[in-house]
C-alpha cells in the first residue's frame, strides 16, 4: 500500500502581525522537523501554532500528518475530519479527502476510508496515489466482511451447540425424574393395595369365624 501522506510545505501569505509571524515561524520549524522524521517534535510545533491561530487550516493539516506518523489514526482522522467540512480549493480538498482516507484505512474504517479516496478523485481524478489506496481500501473492506461473516457462523454454530448441550441435559433430566402423572398412579395404587389388604383380611376373618362355627361344642359326655 503506497503511504503518501501529504504535507503543506509552503506558507502563502505572510501576515505584517507579529501573531501572524510566529504562527508562520512555528509551522516552518515543524515542518523541518517533520521532514526529519521528528514527528512528536513537529506535533509539539504545530499545536503552538494552533494556539496562536485555532482556524490555521495548515497548522490542523500539518498536525494531523505528524500524528498520523506516530500512529495517532484516531485524531488524525478527526483533524482531517475536521477540515472536510469546509470548503476548500479544490486541490487542497483532495490532500485534505486523500489524508482522511489514509488516517481511517489505518484505523481499519475500510468502509470510511473508501468515501474520503472518493471525494478526493472528485476534486483531483488524475491522483493516482488515491487510485490505488481506493482499491486497497475495497479489497480491505471485502476481506474484513469476509471475515466477520466466517467469525458470526462460528458464534451460531457454538450457540447452537450449546442449545442442544442444554436441551439434551434438560432431556436427561426429565428421564431421571418419574413423571407426575406416574407419582399419582403410584399412590393411587398404594390406596387400592390397602384397601385390597383390608377386604382380604375381612374376608379372612369371617372364613375363619365360618370355620369355628362349624367345629361342634366339645364337651364330656357323661354317662348318666
Amino acid at each position: 500500500m503506497r503511504t503518501k501522506f501529504i504535507l503543506f510545505i509552503f506558507l502563502c501569505l505572510l501576515s505584517a502581525g507579529v501573531s501572524a509571524q510566529k504562527e508562520n515561524t512555528l509551522l516552518r520549524k515543524g515542518n523541518n522537523l517533520y521532514e526529519k522524521g521528528n514527528f512528536k517534535e513537529a506535533e509539539k510545533d504545530y499545536r503552538k501554532a494552533l494556539e496562536l491561530n485555532k482556524e490555521s487550516i495548515k497548522g490542523k493539516f500539518n498536525l494531523g500528518a505528524a500524528v498520523y506518523k506516530e500512529k495517532n489514526f484516531d485524531e488524525s482522522a478527526k483533524l482531517y475530519g475536521e477540515l472536510a467540512e469546509k470548503n476548500q480549493d479544490g486541490d487542497i480538498q483532495s490532500k485534505i479527502y486523500h489524508n482522511l482516507g489514509n488516517s481511517l484505512l489505518d484505523a481499519k474504517q475500510y468502509d470510511k476510508s473508501i468515501l474520503a479516496y472518493k471525494n478526493s478523485l472528485m476534486n483531483n481524478p488524475k491522483d493516482l496515489d488515491t487510485k490505488y489506496n481506493l482499491e486497497y481500501a475495497k479489497m480491505m473492506l471485502k476481506k474484513q466482511q469476509q471475515q466477520q461473516k466466517k467469525n458470526q457462523n462460528k458464534q451460531d454454530k457454538q450457540d447452537q451447540k450449546k442449545d442442544q448441550q442444554k436441551q439434551d441435559q434438560n432431556k436427561d433430566k426429565q428421564k431421571n425424574q418419574p413423571p407426575q402423572d406416574q407419582k399419582k398412579l403410584s399412590k393411587e395404587d398404594a390406596n387400592r393395595m390397602l384397601e385390597a389388604l383390608k377386604n382380604d383380611e375381612k374376608k379372612t376373618m369371617q372364613k375363619v369365624k365360618k370355620e369355628k362355627a362349624k367345629v361342634p361344642v366339645g364337651g364330656i359326655d357323661k354317662d348318666w
